[in-house]
């Protein structure tokens, strides 16, 4: 019994070694990182196949004359496809490129929109400011590429009266449909009546229907396509 404490003691010492060689192993773990455009001195393959600035074929040059060639027209020595043999290098102002690239990928950025759940909250006997006022919130939200949730919330003696709800919600979905379709018809939880509409995608030809398009086709350009919704909610309550 006298030896138990030694063999705790031995057994700590090798579940503490064990521990520190799994946590090296996770920390030696390498990242992939993306690979650099070559320009200029940094080619170093003896051969090239150069495209000229005007997108003409030069053919296969020496390293060296490719970038002679590039210098004597102001230009850089651009690599394109580093894994073709031999390495595909184009003759351009490799500074004008970047900055095309990244406003290009700033403008994208910008189009990209990630769309939103809003919800307009209503009672069933509504008054027409209030009505109009909100309506035009929600108009504003679909045209703005994002999905509105309309509650309409009863209390009391209106629970009897379900029908004037149905009633306005039918009418909400009908004044909207330029603008919306139904994602989810209407129906009822506890006390209210809800229903979810979202925007109608644009028209084909259509300037929002062309840059859609585009960010589609490249993206490249840093474009992401959005998420059908974000869960982000912003309420337009009720006055009364």
């Amino acid at each position: 019994m006298g030896t138990l404490p030694g063999v705790f003691l031995h057994a700590s010492h090798a579940l503490r070694a064990l521990q520190r060689t799994a946590h090296a192993e996770v920390a030696t773990i390498p990242v992939a990182k993306q690979p650099e455009v070559r320009v200029n001195e940094r080619i170093r393959v003896p051969q090239v196949r150069v495209i000229g600035d005007d997108g003409s074929q030069v053919g296969v040059l020496t390293t060296r004359e490719a970038l002679q060639l590039a210098q004597s027209r102001g230009l850089d020595l651009v690599e394109v496809s580093p894994t073709a043999r031999p390495p595909v290098c184009r003759i351009m102002d490799y500074g004008k490129f970047k900055y095309e690239q990244n406003r290009r990928a700033r403008k994208a950025k910008k189009k990209q929109h990630q769309m939103q759940l809003k919800e307009v909250k209503m009672r069933p006997k509504i008054d027409d400011h209030d009505y109009d006022f909100k309506m035009n919130h929600a108009r504003g939200f679909l045209n703005g590429r994002d999905k509105v949730k309309f509650t309409i919330t009863f209390r009391g003696r209106e629970m009897a009266h379900m029908d004037i709800g149905f009633t306005l919600i039918q009418k909400i979905i009908a004044e909207l449909t330029d603008v919306s379709t139904v994602e989810s018809p209407p129906r009822s939880e506890g006390r209210s009546l809800t229903t979810v509409l979202m925007p109608k995608p644009p028209k084909p030809g259509s300037k929002e229907h062309r840059e859609m398009t585009e960010d589609h086709d490249h993206p490249g350009a840093g474009a992401k396509s959005a998420p059908a919704s974000s869960g982000v909610r912003m309420e337009v309550g009720s006055k009364e």
